[in-house]
């Protein structure tokens, strides 16, 4: 097992060094080699996203179907008068709601398993990189901050690119 990891690691690691050698130029290879490692962990995340609520449709759909079912029956028992029967079934109905809340919750979270990794191969490269804060920042964050400083705010821009480009994908296609 220590063999095979050690091999993917070795070829991750070439392949991922490389997104830092775009232009020759330090400093923008490291902006730009971050910010194309957390597109690809933003893609990455979002195609595993997708897998899971593809693999998934049928229970989600049956979720959205008892939800809509029993809000529905809450509604008809509140016209009628029937409180308590109201009450039950817009009970009910939210219990299902929350279901598929924390099921989607679950899938978010899902979309970020690519960060640790991304994140822990960056610090076996760029863990002694440090940029100088200015004040009044320095205050906050002390005299230097890190890769993580940087990959974060990078990712969020991924994030942002990547379900922009989505949404655009979706509607022409």
């Amino acid at each position: 097992m220590e063999a095979w990891s050690s091999w993917v690691y070795l070829h991750l690691d070439g392949l991922l060094i490389s997104l830092y050698r775009v232009t020759g130029h330090p400093h923008a290879d490291y902006f730009l080699g971050t910010f194309l490692l957390s597109l690809g962990c933003a893609v990455l995340g979002e195609i595993t996203l997708s897998f899971a609520v593809r693999f998934n449709k049928r229970y989600i759909d049956e979720l959205n179907d008892e939800a809509d079912r029993k809000e529905r029956l809450s509604m008809e028992a509140y016209g009628n008068g029937d409180e308590t029967s109201y009450r039950a079934l817009n009970k009910a109905a939210t219990d299902v709601w929350s279901r598929k809340f924390f099921t989607m919750a679950a899938y978010s979270a899902g979309m970020l398993w690519p960060l640790p990794f991304a994140l822990g191969w960056m610090q076996t490269r760029f863990q002694s990189v440090a940029f100088p804060v200015m004040f009044p920042l320095n205050l906050l964050v002390g005299d230097s901050v890190g890769f993580i400083f940087t990959f974060i705010p990078l990712y969020i821009l991924s994030r942002i690119l990547s379900s922009k480009i989505k949404k655009r994908a979706q509607s022409s296609g």
